[in-house]
């Protein structure tokens, strides 16, 4: 019966060992796969050194670009106040050389000889070729007159100064050019300085489109 005894104890120490061995294996095989996972995430000194020179790199890059558009921004800017300047002070230079030979012309009449046949009609045909001349150079640049003389009043083109009675125009006609207009491209330039008519008297006798309001006053007190 001692013999069965000590027969089982040792069957359930060699079992103890048996289970004390697994467990210290198993502990054994994680702590190895933890340490695995550990070196995979492991990043070292140098390689974080190289990251970050790499990113300060890309940064002054993008720095030293901004620089560079800012810099040529601004020469942009001082070159087009430049021809702004330019352009303000030289536009008109076409239009002035076209001009120059009507000068000419009128200064070479004032120092024709004084003794020389001059007459009304040479200076009226003098002063018509300098007129024309000059329409001519500023038709070129789109400047033409406003033809408003017998025309029905504008007032997109014509400026009223006065009213006429006129037997011979209907009324809101302009009978009288005090001042040309001008038109640049189709666009006002000035307008016609002019006369309009108020239509014919009605002083005298009845005319259709009489419009002389006394006359009308008294017939309507009269009535």
């Amino acid at each position: 019966m001692d013999d069965t005894l000590n027969q089982n104890k040792s069957e359930q120490e060699d079992r103890e060992e048996v289970s004390v061995d697994q467990t210290d294996a198993f502990e054994s095989e994680g702590s190895s796969q933890q340490g695995t996972d550990t070196d995979k995430n492991y990043i070292s000194r140098k390689e974080l050194k190289e990251i970050i020179e790499a990113k300060e790199a890309e940064v002054k890059e993008v720095f030293d670009r901004l620089l560079r558009l800012k810099a040529e921004f601004e020469n942009y800017k001082r070159r087009t106040e430049r021809e702004k300047i330019e352009f303000r002070n030289f536009a008109n230079e076409s239009l002035i050389k076209e001009i120059l030979p009507a000068i000419d012309n009128l200064e070479r009449a004032l120092e024709a000889p004084s003794g020389g046949q001059i007459t009304p009609d040479s200076i009226i045909e003098g002063v018509d070729m300098t007129l024309k001349g000059l329409l001519n150079s500023l038709k070129k640049f789109g400047v033409v007159p406003i033809e408003s003389l017998n025309q029905p009043f504008d007032p997109n083109y014509h400026q009223a100064v006065m009213q006429e009675e006129s037997d011979k125009h209907p009324a809101n006609t302009v009978i009288k050019e005090l001042q040309k207009g001008y038109l640049i491209n189709n666009r006002l330039l000035r307008p016609s300085a002019v006369v309009v008519s108020k239509g014919p008297t009605c002083k005298n006798e009845k005319k259709p489109g009489c419009s002389d309001k006394e006359e009308k006053i008294k017939e309507e007190e009269n009535e």
